[in-house]
């Protein structure tokens, strides 16, 4: 089990960011972003 604990520390870290994300609003704003970023990519924005 020893071998697994750092593995299971980082996704643990992980979860609490991404959770903490979501719950701040930032992932509205990467999809606007990436909207923005698409829509000049291929030639409309």
């Amino acid at each position: 089990m020893k071998r697994h604990l750092p593995a299971v520390a980082v996704f643990c870290l992980g979860a609490v960011l991404l959770t903490l994300g979501i719950v701040r609003g930032e992932a509205q704003t990467v999809l606007q972003k990436a909207v923005i970023i698409c829509m000049e990519c291929i030639g409309i924005g």
